[in-house]
C-alpha cells in the first residue's frame, strides 16, 4: 500500500498495490504493520457498509467526540463519493481546515481519518456503496455533527444535494473555540 499525507495533520490518502495476471488482480486494502510503522491507530473494532440509491445523498458530516473518538478507514466499492473530512482537533495546526477527494470503484483510493474529525460524503452516482473501518464502537451519546453548509468551512459540494437527513441539515453552526492571549478583535 502507498500513502501519501494529505494537506491536513495525520490524515492519509492510501492507495492499494494491486498484483495483476491474466485471472485480474489482488491487493492488501489493510496491513497492520503498514498503518502501525506509520503512528497510526490500527486497532480496529467495527465495520460499516452505507448505500445510497442516488446520486447527490449527502451523509455527515459526524464524527464521536472523546473518549469514543474515532479512526477511520474508508473506501467506496461501488459507484463514487465526494469525501469530506474537517480537523476539529483545536490544539492541532489544521484546525478548521478541510480536505476532500473523490473515492470510486475505479481508483480504489482509501483515505484515514483520525480521531477528531469530521467525516462526511456525497454520493456521485446511483446505487453507491462505501466500506470503512472503525477503532471505536459507535456510541450514540458521544456522535455529533456539523452541518454540510456550515459557512465557518464553507465546502463545496459538487452536485446538488438530493437527499439528507433531517438531523444532518440541522447540526448547529460550528463555533471555534477563542484563541488563547487574543482578544475578540484578533
Amino acid at each position: 500500500m502507498k500513502f501519501t499525507e494529505i494537506s491536513l495533520r495525520g490524515a492519509f490518502l492510501i492507495e492499494m498495490e494491486p498484483k495483476t495476471d491474466d485471472r485480474g488482480f489482488f491487493a492488501r486494502s489493510w496491513c497492520r504493520d503498514e498503518f502501525s510503522t506509520r503512528g497510526l491507530n490500527t486497532q480496529i473494532v467495527q465495520c460499516n457498509v452505507g448505500f445510497s440509491d442516488r446520486a447527490g445523498t449527502l451523509r455527515g458530516i459526524h464524527y464521536q467526540q472523546a473518549p469514543h473518538a474515532e479512526a477511520k478507514v474508508v473506501r467506496c466499492t461501488r459507484g463514487a463519493v465526494y469525501d469530506v473530512m474537517i480537523d476539529l482537533r483545536p490544539d492541532s495546526t489544521t484546525f478548521g481546515e478541510w480536505h476532500a477527494c473523490e473515492l470510486s470503484v475505479e481508483n480504489r483510493l482509501m483515505i484515514y481519518i483520525p480521531e477528531g474529525f469530521g467525516h462526511g460524503y456525497q454520493t456521485l452516482a446511483d446505487e453507491t456503496e462505501i466500506f470503512y473501518q472503525t477503532s471505536e464502537f459507535y456510541h450514540p451519546e458521544s456522535a455529533v455533527g456539523v452541518r454540510f453548509d456550515d459557512p465557518a468551512f464553507s465546502i463545496d459540494w459538487p452536485v446538488q444535494v438530493t437527499a439528507i437527513s433531517d438531523t444532518d441539515r440541522s447540526w448547529p453552526d460550528f463555533a471555534f473555540p477563542p484563541r488563547e492571549g487574543k482578544g475578540e478583535d484578533a
